[in-house]
């Protein structure tokens, strides 16, 4: 998607001082089958703008896959649209120098307060008729904090969604009524295989809505 260069600049401003790093927009068809709302790009998103590219990316397909979705039907995008990196010293275990490397992490609340203007501009062009946030970062971006993937996730949940405030400090809820499907994030499978029939049977859930 092409955002206005405004909206750009303006989200830019708000994250000058957070250690994040390029921007990759959101990218399918308007008026989709589905919007993935995820939670923030990795290294390799940012190298070819590409949403959901690296190995997460190939799970997300499968599951696409497994209810005849391509990643032509959907909408796919995140909470923050640009690398949270921590900064983290280490040895190099071949040479035993230290040496600064900047590896993905988790965005904070600001962060996401600070690109929510994007997220809302998307909603409102894209017009999803199904949102599935996946991973708890898009999800309490979407319902709040109250919410989490494990007591939600593969739930029909038909409620408004947190847009910004008239000031840009914080959220309301909207006029509008969503449908809502929250997903374990595709990469929970790399580090507990036994939610593998969970994430299955939720996508279930998704292809029997379509």
């Amino acid at each position: 998607m092409e955002y206005p260069v405004e909206l750009v600049e303006f989200v830019n401003k708000r994250s000058q001082n957070f250690n994040l790093e390029g921007f990759v927009s959101g990218q399918g068809p308007l008026y989709p089958k589905l919007m993935i709302v995820g939670e923030a790009p990795g290294r390799k998103e940012i190298e070819n703008f590409i949403p959901f590219s690296g190995q997460a990316g190939k799970e997300l397909m499968a599951c696409f896959t497994s209810v005849n979705l391509t990643r032509d039907d959907v909408y796919i995008t995140s909470a923050v649209r640009s690398r949270p990196y921590a900064i983290k010293e280490r040895i190099n275990k071949k040479t035993g120098t230290k040496e600064i490397i900047y590896p993905n992490r988790t965005p904070t609340k600001k962060e996401v307060l600070a690109h929510a203007p994007i997220l809302d501009y998307e909603i409102k062009q894209v017009k999803p008729k199904l949102i599935a946030p996946v991973g708890n970062i898009g999800l309490k971006r979407l319902l709040g904090n109250q919410y989490n993937i494990s007591n939600y996730h593969g739930q029909i949940i038909q409620h408004p969604i947190q847009i910004l405030n008239e000031t840009m400090d914080d959220y309301i809820w909207s006029k509008e009524e969503y449908t809502l499907v929250p997903l374990f994030h595709p990469a929970a499978i790399f580090y507990n295989r036994k939610l593998e029939p969970l994430i299955k049977s939720d996508w279930q859930v998704i292809g029997n809505l379509l």
